[in-house]
């Protein structure tokens, strides 16, 4: 009787979120890491969106421009960490390198006075490095994951992970929101590279966990050789493969659409608020918004429909809800109308889009893991950027407003649409 009092709570949380007995240890830390990465970033992400507003609503083609070229020398150096040294350790290197740039930029933003042009150039430094630091540690957790996880574990438990990922984005984005007109930009910095620190302890368990003979019975075969290869195997690969160019057409259409609406949000709130500090408490609350409806909907909605209509149609669902919310901002682009597309946007994303995303890349080999995935995750995504960036600046010299940029978005998401459908078909022939 005792054995089965002390079985029925463990069978009620396996009910509730998909874990089994053998994976709580694993899940658990991942679930830390992920709350790590993500509440690291968010503490940073407003100051970053303050300072690009500060910098010149007309300079952000420039700035995204500067992130392309930075991803372009970033990729080789991480592919060529991959190529010869084991997860652990090239793991490890990338976010103590961003930790040190964190330092490096305390030391700066605080020894420079404010409104000057140096001042004004440290930030779209940082605007810059911010684009790269958030595409590789979020790339790099996602590529950890999908090398521990097989396709059907990644598709029950994907979601559950984002869950607690969500709650750190919560914690980064409540921690500015609440302390931006108290702290410096300078000392929110460190918040983050505390988070960051506490994120490879969690990798470093998790590594230990599941890359020694204590792994777990349901995670895949310890592998934690050096994947070898060139730095270039992740691009040679992309474009090798069709399905891999599928994700990376997935993501240079999602990011042309976030880049149109990025410069449409950098416009209203430019005319809508006149004070810095007042510009970076809305972002944060923005991104509080967002991460709350991501949570909830990872809590009670992305594990039912992954499980129950499958990868195609959840990664069909963020394109149909950017159709619709494009179509309402072209018939009234007002900061309400805007707010309300966009945590709906970003929230599907994260919740829906994202894991499903993941998920493709259960089903390749571990190179393709983190090389062509790094590549469609960051370089991809910033041409996507690019193109993004320089049509939006391109059509508003030929005078098209706010509401003709997002009609046009209108077709581009449907084009998107078509991928998605596409790619979870692709993705369901490859399991088996």
């Amino acid at each position: 009787m005792n054995a089965i009092s002390r079985d029925t709570p463990r069978r009620i949380v396996a009910r509730l979120t998909g874990v089994r007995p053998d994976e709580a240890g694993v899940v658990l830390l991942s679930g830390a890491y992920f709350f790590c990465v993500l509440s690291a970033y968010y503490v940073i992400r407003p100051i970053r969106e303050e300072m690009g507003v500060a910098g010149g609503v007309d300079n952000i083609p420039w700035l995204f421009t500067g992130t392309l070229a930075a991803m372009l020398l970033a990729h080789p150096v991480f592919a060529a960490l991959v190529s010869r040294w084991p997860r652990r350790r090239f793991v490890t290197v990338t976010y103590r390198f961003f930790m040190l740039c964190l330092v490096v930029f305390f030391a700066v933003l605080n020894a420079l006075p404010q409104g000057g042009a140096a001042a004004i150039w440290t930030g779209r430094s940082f605007f810059v490095w911010i684009a790269v630091f958030n595409l590789f540690v979020v790339s790099v957790f996602w590529s950890f994951m999908t090398d521990i996880y097989r396709e059907r574990q990644g598709r029950r438990l994907f979601g559950l992970i984002g869950v607690v990922g969500t709650l750190g984005a919560v914690l980064g984005s409540s921690i500015t929101a609440f302390l931006a007109e108290i702290l410096s930009p300078a000392t929110l910095l460190w918040f983050s590279i505390v988070l960051l620190e506490c994120a490879v302890a969690c990798m470093k368990g998790l590594d230990g966990r599941v890359g020694g003979r204590r792994a777990d019975a349901a995670s895949p075969p310890p592998d934690d050789t050096v994947i070898g290869g060139s730095p270039l195997d992740g691009i040679k690969r992309v474009l090798a493969s069709p399905y891999l160019l599928g994700i990376c057409a997935f993501m240079l259409l999602f990011t042309v659409g976030s880049t149109f609406l990025y410069n449409i949000q950098a416009e209203i709130m430019e005319r809508t608020f006149a004070d810095p500090a007042e510009r970076t408490s809305v972002f944060a609350r923005i991104d509080l918004a967002v991460n709350t409806l991501t949570l909830l909907t990872q809590l009670f909605l992305t594990g039912r429909i992954m499980k129950r209509f499958g990868v195609a149609l959840t990664l069909a669902l963020l394109p149909l809800l950017s159709m619709v919310g494009f179509l309402a901002l072209g018939a009234a682009p007002v900061f309400a109308v805007f707010v309300v597309f966009q945590v709906l946007r970003r929230a599907g994303n994260f919740a829906l889009a994202v894991p499903a995303r993941e998920v493709l890349y259960t089903v390749l080999p571990r190179r393709d893991k983190y090389k062509a995935k790094n590549f469609n995750d960051t370089f991809v995504y910033r041409v996507g950027d690019q193109v993004g960036a320089w049509s939006f600046r391109g059509l508003g010299a030929l005078g098209l407003g706010t509401a003709a940029m997002a009609w046009l978005m209108v077709p581009v998401a449907g084009v998107w649409l078509g991928v998605a459908v596409w790619l979870g078909r692709k993705q369901r022939g490859l399991a088996g």
